[in-house]
């Protein structure tokens, strides 16, 4: 099979040797979004602007490919304080419908440009 690498002006661009995302058959490998703007490429402020932005950023590189965040199998969430996963989980309901996917959260010291939140995704195009 061949791989698609996916490219879309409406998420930010990619800041060092990576894709936006990889298309391999049915399944949709996005790359770790964090919360920057895609037309300033800076960083929004304030956790629950931040995991928007990244859910929007997600979700542009999934249109890039054809499908939207509801083609999400697997979520994973990387946090530089655990107690913001309740906002995640909150504003999560509002780009997902059930069935939710399948969803890791992990604590880490610290992200790329002091982002305070950053996801990757792995989407299937098959239903």
């Amino acid at each position: 099979m061949a791989k698609q690498i996916l490219s879309t002006p409406n998420a930010p661009a990619a800041i060092g040797t990576y894709s936006q995302g990889v298309k391999v058959g049915d399944t949709i490998y996005l790359s770790g979004q964090i919360g920057l703007d895609a037309q300033t490429m800076i960083l929004v402020d304030g956790i629950e602007s931040q995991i928007h932005q990244v859910f929007l950023n997600l979700g542009e590189v999934a249109k890039a490919a054809g499908c939207s965040l509801n083609h999400t199998a697997k979520l994973n969430v990387y946090l530089t304080d655990l107690t913001h996963f309740a906002k995640v989980n909150e504003i999560m309901a509002h780009y997902f419908e059930q069935p939710y996917p399948a969803r890791a959260a992990v604590g880490v010291k610290e992200l790329p440009r002091g982002a305070l939140v950053e996801m990757d995704a792995i989407l299937t195009s098959s239903d």
